[in-house]
């Protein structure tokens, strides 16, 4: 599921537009960038920024490749991340915390997403009709409004981040549920403020109208229709989010599994041991040598173009 930050967002369907399942989506987060979840991931990227053959790649602490999909825990309280234990959940609040993995920094164009398809799925940028995607810029708004990401282990630019679930939005894209879950980065100043989604309406007024316009137009500008929303548009609270991402997060386990036929998503990981997609240290380090290593400090960045829309 994709999650939007300053609040977060799911992806939809089966794969949605997030790894895994019923994807969730990416969250926005309120205030501060984003921030790495205990610095557990590092990065390495391959090819060409803004470019087809660029990929980012996920390493755990040890320096191993591994799946951001596949191998990065849903729960921040799971008992072990990449073999280090984690905290003990010691209340509600910390039962609420996930990581989310940012595709999308905010204020940017670049329409990034998880190689659901590929080995180890790494970040690279989306492609439609042979080019590469970019959000428009529709004023007032530049690029994504949050940070955008997906939930690990649901069907997901790199950074990891603890987040707290507040609620979640149901838009309809080409027939399917495609799931926004709206999160708040956990290490935020107004954190503690934050506990469901009347908040947002409370302490962020305008906020939660501005992601439903960029939602309902963002594929305007590519001449699309604009987009319509499940429930009337309304942002359903935490405990129906949460429901969401549970009910996403065991179609990922069947998955990994084989229990199901997940279609083209690849289920290469490292860390499940007792999948059938499970691959050594060796296997995934020979798959990411296998991908172009050149980078250039030219940028092939889309021009700015903004686009102003009439009633």
């Amino acid at each position: 599921m994709r999650a939007l930050l300053q609040l977060l967002r799911t992806g939809r369907g089966w794969r949605a537009d997030a790894p895994a399942a019923a994807g969730l989506g990416w969250g926005v987060s309120t205030g501060m960038g984003p921030r790495r979840a205990m610095a557990l991931y590092r990065t390495e990227e391959r090819g060409q920024p803004y470019s087809q053959d660029y990929r980012l790649f996920f390493k755990n602490v040890a320096g191993h490749y591994i799946s951001p999909f596949h191998d990065i825990p849903l729960k921040v309280d799971s008992k072990e991340e990449n073999g280090i234990p984690t905290k003990k959940a010691r209340n509600d609040e910390y039962e609420n915390l996930f990581n989310m993995v940012v595709e999308v920094p905010r204020w940017t164009n670049a329409k990034m997403e998880i190689a659901t398809e590929e080995p180890l799925n790494p970040i690279k940028q989306d492609v439609k009709n042979g080019k590469l995607r970019y959000v428009a810029n529709i004023f007032p708004h530049k690029g994504y409004i949050w940070n955008y990401g997906a939930l690990p282990q649901v069907l997901s630019r790199g950074e990891v981040i603890h987040v707290k679930i507040l609620g979640i939005l149901a838009l309809i894209d080409e027939g399917e549920t495609d799931w926004k879950l709206i999160a708040i980065n956990a290490n935020d100043p107004e954190a503690s403020k934050f506990h469901d989604i009347g908040d947002v309406k409370k302490f962020k007024p305008g906020y939660l109208e501005a992601t439903l316009n960029w939602f309902r137009f963002y594929k305007v500008p590519e001449g699309k229709p604009e987009n319509q929303f499940a429930f009337n548009g309304e942002f359903k609270n935490k405990a129906f989010a949460l429901e969401v991402i549970k009910s996403t997060h065991e179609c990922w386990k069947a998955l990994l599994m084989k229990k199901c036929n997940g279609g083209a998503i690849n289920c290469t990981n490292v860390q499940v041991c007792d999948s059938p997609f499970h691959c050594s240290q060796e296997e995934a380090k020979s798959l990411v040598e296998s991908v172009s290593f050149s980078l250039s400090k030219e940028s092939n960045e889309e021009e700015q173009v903004w686009h102003f829309l009439g009633k």
